[in-house]
């Protein structure tokens, strides 16, 4: 079916991750995401909507690219799983499976999920009258039902990979985050370790790939998908250029294929775990998870559409919180874009850019003399019109690209806008604090102290609008451009902060403002952005 939020979070965090990583200049990225298009699932599907396996995945894989697009995600490769290129990819791994002994044919009966394409056991299952009140058995997880299901398969070892499993964790502590679900992996390996059936009956299930020489079976159909994180570095000739070097970004509800079955059939096949697996949680709709049945299916265009690229992607990476479930609701977005991007941010470049508080439309100069330097900001007293508050302010943002760069590195962007918002909120209580507007420019003393008040809300709002970048890429390009900040001037591997304060000279000072590029960010009204959906942003 089409992309819904879920899919969009899991895009943004990591576009946001390669965005921010592009900035660092930290060495060649790229982001892949794609569509996995095989298995039971989509064959029902297609035959339900009268129409062929491979003309639904053309059309719901335009879908995808159509909404990652729109919502900025700057992937530099798809991956379609139907592709050749892929397909070859399939079959030489599970080739590799095989010369290593890791598979072998055996009668396989179970519990079977087609919508999770898995089999569940026992202990996971509860019965659940249908809507007739028949009784059936349904996933406990999901709330999917399952079917009993019988037949000769090839199996995977996996119960054999349960102390390399435990080893790789072991030594790698950050392999899996946030912490709650390396801890649940973990559990998981202490708990019984079948093996996993790697393949179905090609006479139920023809929309897959062939197992190589064996015409009667068709490669199961998660087997098939997670290889896409190898097919779309080279594999099988030229993936080490990238491979182990990776991270995958993936929702709670596929933890275990990514967590347990892919790096023990990496490990079996020759090849290292993925570096990083980074786990989000989902998000629920009022309080209720997103069903078609109760009809509160968030479609991101309609959110791009109300609230715009940036506000989009700006209300999910800071209220998403990995770890935990999150909650949306229209009011909830309006009330913190309207704060924190429209009144916050945009409200104090416009104010620190008027033209009645700095006529000559320049980066002021500062003056060492009102705004003298102090040793500890957490000791420091007023010293004539500067007060301790902002001096706390200076030591705020000088350290906040570390602070920003440690929560990227640690998969918490939403600590990361959490800090940023709450610079901005001291940066405008600077700028209420000290009352520039009813400064006299004519008065000599205090045109220092008026231009010194504005450069460093000015720099306040560089390093914002720098750090911002990853996370609302246009609107801190307005906010850059509106400083004439240019392109090499825009990365974080030199950002530094009130280099004058420091006795520094100042690259920015006195040169000329960009033209005013408009309100920074639109706000919206509440009936409007609720109600009829009007695009304001």
């Amino acid at each position: 079916g089409p992309p819904h939020l879920g899919h969009l979070y899991s895009a943004l965090l990591a576009d946001a991750l390669l965005r921010h990583r592009r900035l660092r200049a930290a060495g060649p990225a790229r982001l892949c995401t794609g569509t996995d298009e095989h298995g039971l699932k989509i064959q029902q599907a297609a035959a339900a909507a009268g129409t062929s396996p491979p003309e639904l995945c053309e059309r719901v894989s335009g879908l995808f690219r159509q909404a990652l697009a729109q919502a900025g995600v700057s992937f530099t490769d798809f991956t379609r799983t139907s592709e050749p290129r892929h397909q070859r990819a399939v079959q030489h791994f599970w080739g590799a499976l095989r010369d290593a002994g890791a598979l072998y044919k055996g009668c396989y009966e179970g519990w079977y999920c087609t919508p999770e394409e898995c089999f569940v056991p026992e202990s996971q299952l509860e019965e659940r009258p249908d809507a007739q009140g028949r009784p059936r058995k349904v996933s406990l997880e999901s709330g999917h039902e399952v079917h009993w299901t019988k037949e000769e398969n090839y199996m995977f070892r996996l119960s054999v990979f349960r102390d390399p499993l435990q080893n790789w964790l072991r030594d790698n502590p950050r392999a899996i985050s946030p912490d709650p679900f390396y801890q649940r992996v973990l559990r998981w390996l202490d708990e019984d370790l079948p093996d996993l059936s790697v393949s179905r009956e090609r006479s139920r299930l023809q929309w897959g790939i062939p197992v190589p020489s064996d015409p009667t079976q068709t490669i199961y159909v998660w087997v098939d998908a997670l290889v896409n994180y190898l097919s779309v570095v080279g594999y099988p000739e030229s993936h080490g250029a990238w491979w182990p070097a990776v991270h995958h970004v993936v929702g709670k509800d596929i933890l275990k294929f990514h967590a347990l079955y892919w790096p023990a059939l990496l490990l079996a096949a020759g090849l290292a775990p993925p570096e990083r697996i980074l786990v989000h949680s989902h998000w629920t709709v009022r309080g209720q998870k997103m069903s078609k049945s109760l009809g509160n299916v968030v479609d991101p265009a309609t959110c791009v559409g109300q609230y715009g690229v940036d506000g989009f992607r700006y209300f999910l990476l800071r209220q998403g919180v990995p770890e935990r479930d999150c909650d949306y609701y229209d009011e909830k977005v309006v009330k913190l874009l309207n704060s924190e991007l429209a009144d916050a941010l945009g409200g104090l470049l416009n104010r620190s850019t008027a033209t009645s508080i700095n006529p000559s439309n320049t980066y002021p100069c500062f003056s060492e003399l009102c705004f003298p330097k102090v040793l500890d900001s957490r000791e420091a007293k007023s010293t004539g019109r500067v007060s301790a508050e902002d001096y706390e302010l200076v030591a705020a943002v000088a350290s906040l690209p570390a602070q920003v760069a440690g929560y990227f590195e640690g998969f918490q962007i939403y600590k990361a806008l959490e800090c940023i918002a709450q610079c901005v909120r001291q940066t405008n209580g600077f700028f209420q604090r000290h009352r520039p507007w009813k400064l006299d420019r004519r008065d000599p003393a205090e045109r220092l102290w008026l231009d010194t008040i504005l450069h460093v809300t000015l720099e306040c709002l560089r390093v914002y609008g720098t750090l911002l970048q990853p996370v609302v890429p246009h609107m801190a390009d307005k906010l850059l451009s509106r400083l004439a900040l240019g392109p090499g001037e825009r990365g974080l591997s030199g950002l530094t902060f009130l280099a004058r304060y420091d006795g520094k000279p100042c690259p920015f000072e006195g040169r000329q403002l960009g033209p005013d590029t408009g309100v920074l960010f639109q706000r919206l009204e509440k009936s409007e952005a609720t109600m009829n959906g009007k695009q304001k942003a």
